[in-house]
């Protein structure tokens, strides 16, 4: 159809036209009621954004000190986090003397890390930021 011709035609039906796929050969256009047409988009696009998933990040502090049953505790709320698809970062923070033995902080990051293989594995690994050593574990995909 020629251009003046649907032009004609759209405002007959009280619609717009709208051009739908410049690239084709001929282009293509629709006739259609362009504000209630954005309004639709935006209403779906509203609705997929509601569906999708937030992640969150939890936080999990120990020192190089904590006791192993208290490791297995954290580690057992660590597991109850990944399952609901959240991430978990793990702190160590030194204090004093502690800071010499960096070793004793990442033996216990990857003790943790090792209990939630299972549910999750590591995004980053065991770092130093100044006086804390962190580390993060992303929840695995079921893909």
């Amino acid at each position: 159809m020629d251009i003046a011709q649907a032009r004609e035609a759209a405002a007959e039906a009280g619609f717009d036209l709208i051009e739908v796929a410049p690239d084709a050969q001929p282009p293509v256009c629709r006739l259609l009621d362009w504000g209630r047409f954005r309004y639709e988009q935006k209403k779906k696009a509203k609705e997929s954004q509601k569906k999708a998933k937030q992640v969150e990040v939890k936080n999990i502090r120990v020192r190089p000190n904590t006791d192993d049953h208290d490791i297995a505790f954290k580690t057992r709320n660590a597991i109850r986090f990944l399952k609901k698809g959240n991430k978990v970062n793990f702190t160590v923070i030194f204090r004093g003397p502690e800071l010499r033995h960096k070793d004793i902080g990442r033996d216990q990051l990857l003790k943790i890390a090792e209990g939630c293989s299972e549910y999750g594995e590591i995004e980053t690994a065991p770092r130093m930021e100044g006086r804390r050593m962190l580390m993060l574990i992303t929840a695995k995909s079921d893909k």
